[in-house]
């Protein structure tokens, strides 16, 4: 009878060492996994604020009677196309943030434009309103930079847990966590830019 229940006892401790050893993987991954959707909302806050800002700024510039509409017109289209794009956390793709940057980038770039364009406009310069404005706007393009880099780090933590053994195999056979995707540099932001300091 004794000889019979040791290799029960044996089959049953290391059915709980699996079982304690996946389970302890399986949590930590899915803690890892929310951290890392936690940063991804932390990111699209900080975009949200900036949103908000340019709705603010817009509406400030309009106030100058004969200030450029084409302008205007550009960064209201880009914010709305920027803030109609949602990506749900827990199935993010690499695709779905380059399509999320493309257009945050085309905000940008109107913007850009924008606050270019005021430099032809000393009232509107030195509105109180307007430069409170863009000193916020200038903090919240590094809001964005620091959540994106926290995003990419709590990515890159989850990431990790998965691919290293025996993680990879435990989580591999329960099948129910894939890779997440990063923030990437825009394309071609590894170059510096031209500057002409050739005054006419």
């Amino acid at each position: 009878m004794k000889k019979t229940l040791i290799p029960i006892v044996v089959i049953i401790a290391i059915l709980g060492v699996l079982y304690f050893l996946s389970a302890g993987k399986y949590n930590t991954a899915i803690t890892l996994q929310e951290d890392a959707k936690t940063a991804w909302s932390n990111v699209e806050s900080a975009y949200q604020r900036r949103s908000d800002l340019i709705g603010n700024l817009v509406k400030t510039v309009q106030g100058a009677a004969d200030f450029e509409r084409n302008t205007l017109k550009e960064v209201v289209e880009a914010r709305a196309k920027a803030t109609s794009m949602s990506i749900d956390p827990s199935n993010i793709t690499a695709d779905q943030i380059a399509q999320f940057q493309q257009v945050q980038s085309g905000l940008s770039s109107a913007l850009s434009r924008l606050l270019v364009t005021v430099e032809r406009y000393p009232d509107l310069k030195a509105n109180q309103n307007f430069l409170n404005l863009q000193t916020q706007l200038e903090g919240t393009e590094n809001r964005i930079n620091v959540e994106r880099n926290r995003y990419n780090e709590a990515v890159g933590i989850f990431n990790k847990h998965l691919r290293v053994f025996p993680n990879n195999i435990i989580l591999g056979l329960m099948g129910s966590f894939e890779e997440m995707a990063r923030f990437k540099a825009d394309e071609g932001a590894e170059k510096a830019p031209d500057v002409d300091f050739e005054f006419k």
